[in-house]
């Protein structure tokens, strides 16, 4: 079913939409134009949990904007597909960095559902580690002052039984569906069962994985090492899937699946956070993986530490919350 132009307009097709409307706010400051750009009761769906008013999407936006005024957002990729005749789900891999690339550089990833144009629901993911650590702040220091809300609406909600048919989202179209199920056997097999073993099944030898803290790995065993140390503080959590988004465009090297994961597990493991507590964690990530001929070449993988980090130190109350936008 192709997808009505009224999805879209005033710009060409979704990518057009989402590169020019992002400028806009972010770039021109036109930070009222989220007004025109949301629904009032959207819902967003944060590493700190979901809000539900556009106001507080306004909020944070300005609070950004003039905490770091020389940030330019890039946009690195966008992973888009329609949700019916009228809608439409991107996945916008942002590269964000200073006007000189002087000060830091970070990557954010925004899943944004449109119908007719405007943003009813939204799955925002931001390093803020490498920020943190690039302009010299305490990431602890940060995850203190920060409380983490929870989730409600669809993040609360089981995950969807069948992804590939239909995710967060709403209805996926059944496409590229080879290429998607190998991604979800790969996290399967490899996130969840752990069998580590199996990385060489479904990527290329010479891959690369852009993840937190602005670090790039390559190779197989620098991937595996990787994930190792993400789990290792909690040995028995889970990844579930949330939601999928696949285009295939010549202008991002072909075929990119974008995945949408929310881990769960206990901080019981490695104490790299201090102090175990065994309480829960609850990590809202997301993931594109680039695919050529039948093999994962490229993932980014986005998800916030410092939050993580918020919610173990609240358990164990190391010090008060400082109530701020979650945004």
């Amino acid at each position: 079913m192709p997808l009505d132009p009224i999805a879209y307009q005033p710009y060409t097709d979704p990518d057009d939409f989402i590169r020019e409307v992002t400028d806009h706010i972010w770039i021109e400051r036109a930070i009222g134009h989220i007004n025109d750009n949301y629904e009032p009761d959207s819902i967003v769906h944060g590493v700190y949990g979901t809000s539900t008013t556009a106001a507080e999407v306004i909020e944070g936006t300005l609070m950004r904007i003039s905490t770091t005024p020389n940030r330019v957002g890039q946009a690195e990729d966008i992973v888009w597909e329609a949700r019916g005749d009228d809608a439409f789900l991107s996945s916008h891999l942002v590269l964000g960095t200073d006007r000189e690339n002087i000060e830091y550089r970070s990557r954010n990833i925004a899943n944004c559902l449109y119908r007719r144009g405007r943003m009813v629901e939204e799955w925002v993911v931001r390093d803020a580690l490498s920020v943190a650590r690039q302009l010299g702040q305490d990431p602890d220091e940060l995850a203190r002052r920060q409380a983490f809300r929870g989730y409600s609406g669809s993040m609360a909600a089981p995950a969807p039984a069948d992804v590939i048919t239909e995710g967060g989202s709403g209805r996926r179209p059944d496409q590229f569906r080879p290429e998607v199920e190998m991604v979800l056997e790969f996290i399967d097999s490899v996130w969840n069962k752990r069998e580590l073993e199996r990385v060489e099944q479904f990527w290329i030898r010479d891959l690369w994985l852009n993840t937190i803290d602005d670090r790039t790995i390559a190779r197989p065993e620098g991937y595996r090492r990787a994930l190792l140390r993400m789990l290792r503080a909690f040995p028995g959590g889970t990844f579930d899937i949330r939601d999928i988004a696949a285009n295939d465009s010549p202008r991002y090297g072909g075929l990119r699946i974008a995945v949408t994961w929310k881990f769960t597990g206990k901080y019981n493991g490695i104490a790299d956070y201090g102090p175990l507590t065994g309480s829960p964690v609850e990590i809202l990530g997301i993931s594109q993986f680039l695919v050529q001929a039948g093999k994962i070449v490229k993932e980014t993988r986005i998800y916030d530490d410092i939050a993580t980090r918020s919610q173990i130190y609240a358990h164990r109350g190391d010090e008060p919350y400082v109530s701020q936008n979650i945004y």
